[in-house]
């Protein structure tokens, strides 16, 4: 009996923490078929229509991240993407977010103030368009089985482009789900021609408490009374 009490205060004592953990979705970096279009969608803030292929140009890598608003995976990303395009930027490194599935409000209000320091383009502003926007029919093509696939990252290297057509690129490096910096980071370097042995190993812990995409569970049927 004393042996049960332990064990379940110790799962309530672990809970909160291991529900935390449960929010991330890191998703390591694959090469997929995905066929990616060109496309055009509203700058967030003055409504620029943004073309991709005009966009990248002079650029050496860009990362496009799909993201929901209200995601607590995504809101775990935020500082990543935002780190790795500050560190990067100058050196021919581009990050450009595409809101899927939130109102231009949440997609506002989720950025604060002060706002994204890269560019945000818009898709979509539903949830009802969840199964009709071009990053569910991607996500279908490189195997992501999330319901709302946020983030979801694609990383394009502009030289490589096809010079026309709507289709950019037949094969691209993906990750469905969060990044894990320190990989994404040594991709980023040896794309830009950099010393691969700077890389940093720093992971975004968040313990922010924004509904996650596909919240997990804590499994207690373990804890058995003896």
């Amino acid at each position: 009996m004393k042996r049960f009490f332990i064990l379940a205060i110790l799962v309530f004592v672990l809970a909160p923490a291991a529900a935390v953990r449960a929010q991330h979705e890191y998703s390591p970096l694959q090469e997929k078929t995905v066929n990616y279009k060109d496309w055009t969608y509203k700058r967030l803030g003055d409504s620029k229509e943004i073309n991709l292929r005009s966009f990248v140009q002079g650029k050496k890598l860009v990362m496009v991240v799909y993201f929901a608003p209200w995601c607590g995976n995504w809101k775990n990303e935020m500082p990543v993407a935002a780190r790795l395009y500050e560190k990067y930027k100058a050196d021919g490194f581009e990050v450009i977010g595409i809101s899927e599935y939130g109102t231009l409000d949440e997609v506002k209000s989720c950025f604060g103030e002060k706002g994204a320091t890269y560019t945000i383009v818009t898709e979509s502003e539903s949830k009802e368009a969840r199964d009709k926007t071009t990053h569910y029919a991607y996500r279908q093509t490189t195997g992501d089985t999330r319901k709302w696939g946020s983030p979801w990252n694609i990383f394009m290297e502009p030289s490589k482009l096809t010079k026309s057509g709507d289709v950019l690129m037949e094969k691209a490096w993906v990750v469905n789900g969060e990044l894990i910096e320190a990989d994404v980071e040594k991709f980023i370097r040896e794309r830009l021609g950099l010393d691969a042995a700077k890389t940093t190993a720093a992971v975004n812990a968040s313990t922010n408490s924004d509904t996650p995409c596909e919240p997990l569970k804590l499994d207690t049927a373990a804890v058995k009374k003896p």
